[in-house]
């Protein structure tokens, strides 16, 4: 009977049954043909397939092993714990597993009773009987902040980024989802709107990200601070995508693949892009839907008639947040223009917000208005503020004086050097701007005066071109320059504001390791620097409007390192004013006035702010007596809602009354501060102060209200005393905060 072969029955056998054949390896070669049907099978062989092994012989009886050995064996095993074959993999985030339901209530990213633990949202408390009726997959969670960034974050960040959360997610004013953040400079608005994205792109009520996709529009100089940003606090949790130059084809292409991801994790969530690329490829981003877009130095949209405001305005995103260190400007159309962009439909229309809001509030200011229209001016104003303060938050740098050093902020006169003075008379006896006004008009003539008088205070060598082709207002000039003038060489005598810089810098330079930033509106003035820092052999970096992006970062980076040997940092407000951190340096000269004094407020923030460690020295020259005077009373005086800071040039005559325009075109020769003289000081007795300022005072407050110097023995700051005799005629001066002594 022929034996069965299967597996089963081989297992059976009891060893030694089958012959020693059986248990050689099988070798096709030495089979035999199989023979046809029917034909003799003496070999059971050839009914074996040639394809076919039998399988190991299975048998009931365990091998013996040593156990030492088997012990070791185990050992080896478990003192080799899994790892995931992923370098540096960290495990899902809060997301399902691929292909596994998690049971159960669910629960929020990070644990909200954690000591620290920054909660946004909290669910709403339910019995012992509605937990067991509610369906568990849609409860929701808490929202928590991650705790990477929470631990960093300062009091009033945390509220911060708490009111920005409530305000995009529409919790504040039902059906809008949008904000403005209105903090001064220095107080952290882009570590909270980091910490914001970042909660967005991560959680929500609902167990699952927000938002997918958020960007982040600022300005040139500030797209590479943007991207080191998200990379200092967010560690490289997130790979964002930083717009900076190329061609037009290549940013496309790059836009596209942006707005082209999709899903609950897209590889590059968060596009930083400058205003100007954005208005240049916006057909781009107007394709596709976006979470959250966050536009940074946001007074730039001010205008809802510009292009960018109009490309912005378009883009299909939901959720619109603002930033802004600058206080919102006094110019009513203005202000709806910013809150209509973030929250639209908020204040109505333009025509509706005009009529109901505007028309009221500009009649009640009226010096001429009535009982009534006043009353009604003052009940439309304070409407007004209450409907646009749920959606705007704003906090002064006081906060700062807890964390950072003191700020000596000084308003220095500069007398006008003898060339100067004699310039300046003749080209007011010759053009005669005041006379072009008509009717509170100004003429490109007198628009061309303000600028040749204002480079003039900065130096007789920005107008030599002037003189020498003979322009109206400097004909016959050249000859009151010294015999032998040439421009190829600065001399710091000519100029009363140059020579205190000269002063200044020298002093500082000989007395101490301080760094100086030394910022003017014009690059011509940056050149004169330039010449000042060959001459005296200091070390400088300089950044104007030509300089790349990518450089930018480069140098202030550098600047900002201890061991860099670079003294100075010259700036143009123009091009560098917002966003740069220039905490390397502990000294700012703010060379000449701007028209905006939101210009001047960004540009003087560059060095107090977070990170500083040293006394910070304000120094804002002007030349006494003159237009720059002006300007600087036109920026402190605080004028009614009707009125708005001059931005540009340009928009001179809209602000300014007939009579004050006349005044900027004069020169009073015998003061020693036109400007102290205006606010008729009763805390001084012939020009010297007999009282002290105010308790609870600072820089913030009323120029009435800072320290007043008409010498030197006054003054706190010892570098400025040593500069005082070159041509300092008199000082305003005040500081940040008290000094808190035995805090680190």
């Amino acid at each position: 009977m022929r034996r069965s072969l299967a597996p089963s029955q081989l297992g059976k056998r009891k060893p030694g049954e089958d012959s020693p054949e059986d248990e050689d390896d099988w070798h096709p070669k030495a089979i035999p043909k199989r023979q046809k049907h029917g034909g003799k099978a003496d070999n059971k062989e050839c009914y074996i397939s040639p394809f076919r092994k039998p399988l190991a012989q299975l048998t009931n009886r365990s091998h013996c092993l040593d156990g030492s050995k088997h012990e070791a064996f185990i050992r080896s095993i478990l003192s080799k714990p899994f790892k995931v074959p992923i370098p540096n993999y960290t495990g899902s985030l809060g997301l399902k597993a691929l292909g596994v339901k998690r049971a159960g209530v669910r629960h929020a990213l990070h644990d909200p009773f954690e000591e620290g633990a920054l909660v946004l949202y909290e669910p709403p408390p339910l019995s012992a009987h509605e937990q067991l009726k509610i369906d568990k997959e849609k409860f929701p969670v808490h929202v928590v902040v991650d705790p990477v960034l929470s631990r960093v974050l300062r009091p009033h960040q945390r509220e911060g980024v708490k009111f920005l959360w409530e305000c995009v997610t529409g919790r504040r004013i039902l059906g809008s989802h949008g904000c403005i953040m209105a903090d001064e400079m220095g107080l952290g608005k882009t570590l909270q709107c980091i910490t914001l994205m970042w909660t967005l792109l991560r959680q929500s009520p609902d167990c699952k990200p927000e938002i997918d996709k958020a960007i982040v529009v600022s300005p040139s100089s500030l797209v590479k601070n943007w991207y080191n940003e998200v990379g200092k606090w967010l560690g490289g949790r997130i790979q964002p995508l930083a717009i900076d130059g190329g061609s037009k084809e290549d940013i496309d292409r790059k836009l596209a693949g942006f707005m082209n991801q999709r899903g609950l994790r897209v590889p590059s969530p968060i596009l930083i892009i400058s205003y100007e690329t954005f208005r240049l490829h916006a057909e781009v981003l107007q394709k596709g839907n976006v979470g959250l877009v966050i536009c940074d130095e946001g007074h730039r949209l001010k205008n809802s008639d510009n292009q960018t405001y109009q490309a912005l305005y378009k883009l299909n995103t939901p959720r619109r947040v603002l930033i802004s260190g600058t206080p919102i400007q006094n110019d009513l159309l203005e202000y709806f223009s910013l809150v209509h962009f973030v929250n639209s439909g908020i204040l109505g229309t333009a025509q509706e917000f005009k009529k109901h809001f505007e028309i009221p509030i500009l009649k009640g200011r009226d010096a001429d208005a009535s009982e009534a229209g006043r009353h009604k001016g003052e009940e439309r104003l304070k409407e007004l503020i209450s409907i646009v303060n749920r959606c705007l938050i704003r906090r002064t740098s006081d906060i700062l004086s807890k964390y950072l050093p003191v700020k000596i902020e000084q308003v220095v006169c500069c007398r006008l050097t003898p060339l100067q003075s004699e310039l300046y008379k003749q080209f007011l006896k010759q053009a005669k701007p005041a006379e072009d006004l008509k009717e509170g008009k100004i003429s490109v003539s007198s628009l061309s005066s303000i600028t040749s008088l204002k480079k003039l205070c900065n130096h007789p060598a920005l107008i030599h071109d002037k003189c020498v082709e003979e322009e109206e207002g400097f004909v016959g000039a050249l000859k009151l320059f010294p015999p032998g003038y040439s421009t190829k060489s600065l001399e710091p005598q000519l100029s009363g504001k140059m020579l205190v810089l000269d002063y200044i810098l020298a002093v500082t330079k000989s007395t101490s390791n301080d760094k100086v930033v030394l910022v003017s509106n014009y690059t011509q003035t940056l050149d004169l620097f330039e010449k000042l820092c060959r001459n005296r052999r200091y070390l400088y970096v300089r950044l104007d409007g030509t300089m790349s992006i990518k450089k930018r970062a480069k140098v202030v980076e550098h600047f900002n390192s201890v061991s860099s040997p670079e003294f100075i940092f010259m700036l143009s407000s123009k091009a560098g004013g917002c966003g740069l951190n220039l905490i390397g340096a502990n000294r700012l000269v703010m060379f000449d006035p701007d028209w905006n004094p939101a210009n001047d407020e960004q540009a003087m923030a560059r060095v107090w702010r977070d990170g500083q460690k040293k006394t910070c020295y304000i120094y804002r020259l002007l030349s006494t007596g003159t237009i720059e005077e002006k300007i600087f009373q036109r920026q402190t005086h605080k004028k009614a809602l009707s009125s708005c800071v001059v931005d540009e040039e340009q928009d001179v005559e809209r602000h300014f009354s007939l009579g004050e325009l006349k005044e900027l075109f004069t020169l009073n020769e015998t003061t020693t501060s036109d400007t102290h003289d205006k606010i008729k000081c009763r805390r001084c007795v012939n020009g010297h102060q007999v009282r002290p300022p105010p308790e609870g005072s600072d820089c913030t407050s009323d120029l009435s209200q800072w320290n007043h110097c008409a010498d030197k023995r006054g003054l706190q700051d010892t570098v400025l005393k040593a500069a005082w005799d070159a041509a300092v005629t008199f000082t305003f001066h005040h500081h940040s905060h008290e000094e808190q002594r035995g805090i680190p």
